[in-house]
């Protein structure tokens, strides 16, 4: 697994925080180690979890994701 700063945009608030966290928390293979606004630092499998599933998850959240 390799760490991985997501940059993501549109979050402002504790709310906002646990939104990502939760939404997050839910993409199989993914570890989340902390989010804080406008970002989120995650561990991963590049062979298992996808940019895709990611960017997913955090407009699930109702934010975007910048870069991953």
């Amino acid at each position: 697994m390799k760490s991985h700063e997501l940059i993501i945009e549109g979050m402002s608030c504790g709310h906002c925080v646990m939104s990502v966290s939760k939404e997050l928390s839910k993409v199989a293979g993914l570890k989340v180690r902390n989010v804080e606004l406008g970002r989120a630092l995650v561990e991963y499998d590049d062979t298992e979890v996808t940019q895709a599933q990611l960017a997913k998850a955090i407009e699930e959240a109702g934010y975007r994701l910048v870069s991953a």
